[in-house]
């Protein structure tokens, strides 16, 4: 009974089409940004390493490197304050999480790229 509900519930809040990706894809996230009154889109660009949860509650997280440091960002993928996500290149990978990836720097941060015919 109660799972019905939070089933109807959770419908009303995903998107319609929700956006296409997998892990290792290098995306761009553009998101609605408020400034006091003024609205704006902010591109963050990454990797995604990792993608969890279900239903309205399905996030991704998105790793790049600023400055020398690694910066994670964790999405909800139904978020209303996200324009869009764009695949900008996909990687070549064989695990469901991309946490390796913390432990390098450099080139070795880089994945292979999957062509796509």
């Amino acid at each position: 009974m109660s799972q019905a509900i939070m089933d109807k519930v959770e419908k009303t809040s995903i998107k319609e089409n929700p956006p296409k990706f997998e892990i290792g894809d290098t995306v761009d996230v553009h998101l609605r940004i408020l400034e006091g009154n003024k609205e704006r889109i902010q591109v963050f660009t990454g990797v995604v390493i990792a993608i969890s949860g279900s239903g309205s509650k399905e996030m991704f997280v998105v790793r790049r490197i600023v400055a020398g440091e690694g910066v994670e960002r964790k999405f909800p993928i139904h978020s209303p304050r996200i324009e869009k996500v764009e695949v900008k290149r996909s990687g070549v990978v064989r695990r469901a999480k991309l946490y390796f990836l913390r432990g390098r720097v450099g080139k070795a941060v880089r994945l292979k790229e999957r062509r796509r015919s």
